[in-house]
């Protein structure tokens, strides 16, 4: 008996002390409070007021989980998070009793299905794809859907080796994005796709120039296929890249050939291009010294500069061509930005992936330049509606941050990403297994290129990328379809 009480009365004392310190605190936030002069709700309810912080912060987790219905949500709302986790854990992605897309808004696409839609024994594997025919070393791929730009530095050690892991075992290509060329992007096999950004991370010269024979050196390695010049992306057209110096460690900086703990913050163009002409010439000079397809990536606004590139293009020869446009969209991109760009800048690639496959097409250009496209394309609907437009190949970033387990907590920029996909903090990487993220990649890869096929099918085609304009529809104001064909007309190159 007496060990209990003497237990109550320990008890007892942890307690009293505890409140007192909660008093204290109380206390000295009180003086805090009343006394600073930058916050008014502060300064007019002190300590009470702290919570408006509080709950604002936690208003966006509550909404996710509590409130927001399955397709309210944005960036990307739970219907469409939850199929890529279905598809990255293998499990079954068909729903039962309907679905939950509403069909009415303006914009929205519908695919036509064919009265006989193809057998499954009929049905033939997508075609490989040429991409550089005229280069020495050209990458040739059957890969529909694929990894876009994510720099290491950007996203975590772990998270590049689950996705090159990943995307070997898949047989889709990776984007290094604009961060360089790690060992972790080359440890797992997958053919890469080298972003020479504005601020040319791994190859630069002490001027911030291109160093040929650092560029020559990356390229000699063979799984990188390709070279993608960055002109601008999805989330901060006219900005170049924002690396905060909380995440540029030793490694990161040795890579990229910057300072270590210092904001990396890249030019907002390449200094070097201004333009068709510059632009051209720099792939040529790439091109030359890599022996390897050379295209550009870019978010489509002012849009007569593509068909001044083409007339360049004309005049120098068809060779001289870029080998892909990488086209994103004005909603992409899956780093943080000015929400003055992220919000207002850029055509989204509902109407510039029409726009620039007609251009080009009216050049007599679409089958020599590869059309990539890219944005917030994370479900079968959304790559065939691309492959309907006319684009080559689809790419995600954002759709793969799912696959490795992304909750979408908006803290991609503060280095305490819960998931371990976009920090450096070993603790919180500890939760991202490598080897069962590979898994989750390959998954979503195989089961997107699958269900893409599926439409095709139902459509009445062979294979995906037979699509046309006039396999989707979409609804208009008075709450009709029309087809796409219809929206944007087939053009053909002038006689």
């Amino acid at each position: 008996m007496d060990w209990t009480l003497q237990l109550v009365g320990i008890l007892a004392e942890i307690f009293i002390f505890a409140v007192g310190l909660v008093i204290v605190a109380v206390v000295v936030m009180y003086i805090i409070d009343v006394t600073q002069t930058s916050h008014a709700i502060r300064r007019n309810f002190p300590v009470i007021g702290r919570f408006r912080y509080l709950f604002e912060q936690m208003g966006e987790f509550f909404r996710q989980y509590f409130f927001a219905l399955d397709r309210e949500e944005m960036p990307f709302n739970r219907a469409e998070r939850s199929w890529v986790y279905r598809a990255a854990k293998g499990e079954d992605t068909m729903v039962a009793f309907g679905s939950t897309r509403d069909l009415r808004p303006v914009g929205t696409h519908i695919f036509v299905n064919c009265p006989y839609p193809t057998l499954e024994e009929d049905a033939v594997e997508t075609p490989p794809l040429i991409i550089g025919p005229a280069c020495p070393n050209p990458y040739t791929t059957r890969s529909l859907f694929n990894i876009s730009g994510m720099s290491f530095g950007a996203i975590s050690k772990p998270a590049v080796q689950a996705l090159s892991k990943g995307a070997a075992m898949a047989g889709c290509w990776m984007n290094t994005g604009e961060g360089g060329l790690s060992p972790y992007h080359l440890e797992g096999g997958a053919d890469l796709v080298f972003q020479l950004g504005t601020a040319k991370y791994g190859v630069r010269g002490p001027d911030g120039g291109i160093d040929e024979d650092r560029l020559a050196a990356l390229a000699a390695h063979e799984q990188v296929k390709m070279i993608e010049i960055k002109l601008s992306q999805g989330a901060k057209p006219g900005k170049g890249g924002i690396l905060p110096g909380v995440k540029v460690t030793e490694e990161i900086a040795r890579i990229r050939l910057i300072d270590v703990g210092r904001d990396s913050i890249s030019p907002n163009r390449h200094p070097e291009i201004e333009s068709a002409g510059d632009l051209l010439d720099m792939i040529d000079m790439i091109r030359s010294i890599t022996g390897k397809p050379v295209g550009f990536k870019a978010v489509i606004g002012a849009y007569g500069w593509i068909d001044e590139l083409c007339d360049e293009i004309k005049r120098r020869g068809f060779d001289s061509a870029p080998d892909f446009i990488t086209i994103d969209s004005a909603d992409g991109g899956s780093g943080a930005a000015p929400m003055s760009l992220i919000d207002y800048m850029g055509l989204p690639l509902k109407e510039s992936l029409p726009l620039v496959v007609d251009q080009l097409a009216a050049h007599g250009l679409k089958d020599r330049i590869r059309l990539i496209a890219s944005g917030k394309m994370i479900t079968p609907g959304g790559v065939a509606w691309a492959l309907c437009c006319g684009a080559d190949f689809v790419i995600s970033a954002r759709g793969f941050m799912f696959a490795l387990g992304c909750i979408q907590a908006l803290q991609c920029n503060r280095n305490t990403c819960p998931t371990g996909v976009t920090t450096h903090d070993k603790r919180l990487q500890r939760g991202l297994d490598p080897t069962d993220k590979a898994e989750r990649v390959k998954r979503y890869a195989l089961t997107m290129r699958k269900e893409v096929g599926v439409i095709a099918h139902s459509c009445g085609v062979l294979e995906p990328r037979e699509l046309r304009r006039f396999h989707c529809r979409v609804v208009q104001d008075d709450g009709r379809s029309v087809p796409l064909d219809q929206l944007y007309p087939e053009v053909t190159a002038a006689a």
